[in-house]
């Protein structure tokens, strides 16, 4: 994780893509709920969010297709796993 705390240091967005509904359950301050399945029409608005991004849900499945997904789109990001992983290195 320590690729995560750095991404965090130097500014990364956190993306969460889960469900609305589970976001609003818990998640990292400050991150930006993307729901998986709208990313792909969302690439854009998530590019001018930031120049490097950490992606997470709840296990870590779905923030790994995000992270895919971006960066065959060329953004610079990684797969964060669960979101409390990050929600760690947030103060």
């Amino acid at each position: 994780m320590d690729e995560v705390q750095e991404y965090l240091e130097n500014g990364a967005v956190v993306i969460d893509v889960r469900t609305i509904a589970e976001y609003e359950e818990g998640h990292v301050p400050g991150s930006k709920n993307i729901v998986l399945d709208t990313i792909p029409e969302r690439v854009e608005e998530i590019k001018a969010l930031g120049k490097t991004f950490i992606a997470v849900c709840r296990s870590g499945g779905r923030s790994g297709q995000a992270t895919q997904f971006l960066s065959d789109e060329g953004l610079d990001v990684i797969n964060g796993g669960p979101w409390q992983m990050v929600d760690q290195f947030v103060d």
